[in-house]
């Protein structure tokens, strides 16, 4: 296949901190984020993502990340709205981390439909059939869809515009087989709450000020990690 950069994004580097929040509602912690002195806003309309992620047979990228290794990289198709429907317009990203800092490179995809019965070679064709960098889909070829993860987003943004808060609940969890995903088999989680909080990396001087009025714990778990965990322990 032709190398086709044109559908192709490269953001900057820049820092996510993660703070898992348990046993508090969502309305709660929304307004613990509304009552920071750096004046955080909605910015953006609540939605629901969904991600497939893909991974070796073995599970590499599951243990880069336990391992805490330093270079690592995650592939997924993610998408906005609803679940089982024809999605239009498909993204596949690498998350790319570098230490304690990440980028993302995006690939827009072909159109698909994600219909209870889908095989794992079908949602595999997603990508091989789409114009996407040649380099990409050579390392995606030893790696499998293995888990799909949804959640509810809400997006806020400091008076500076220097900082960006997101907020998801209503998590869930599908493990995902050769053939015959019905999706019925699923992990919910809605007792706790993911706070990440987003900024460049020029502004890590000042991110005390905002991580030191939080009253949440850092952490570096992934949904990734704990999908795979819950799906496949």
């Amino acid at each position: 296949m032709e190398q086709n950069m044109g559908n192709h994004l490269n953001n900057t580097y820049r820092y996510e901190r993660k703070f898992f929040v348990c046993n508090m509602d969502r309305i709660s912690v929304e307004n613990i984020v509304l009552s920071h002195p750096a004046f955080f806003s909605e910015i953006f309309y609540e939605r629901y993502i969904n991600n497939i992620y893909f991974d070796s047979l073995d599970f590499n990228n599951f243990m880069d990340n336990i391992d805490g290794n330093m270079y690592r990289t995650k592939y997924r198709i993610r998408w906005y709205g609803d679940m089982l429907s024809e999605i239009a317009r498909p993204i596949l990203e690498l998350k790319i981390k570098n230490g304690l800092v990440g980028t993302k490179e995006s690939y827009q995809l072909n159109s698909f439909e994600l219909a209870k019965g889908i095989s794992v070679s079908k949602l595999k064709s997603v990508v091989s059939d789409s114009s996407i960098d040649s380099q990409v889909e050579f390392s995606l070829q030893e790696q499998i869809p293995v888990m799909h993860n949804r959640y509810k987003r809400k997006y806020f943004e400091s008076s500076d515009k220097k900082f960006r808060i997101t907020i998801d609940d209503e998590q869930s969890f599908h493990k995902l087989n050769a053939f015959n995903n019905t999706f019925l088999q699923v992990h919910k989680d809605s007792n706790n709450v993911i706070i990440e909080l987003k900024y460049d990396v020029e502004y890590e001087s000042e991110a005390f000020l905002i991580t030191n009025k939080l009253p949440f714990r850092l952490t570096k778990s992934s949904k990734y990690s704990r999908g795979i965990t819950l799906l496949y322990s």
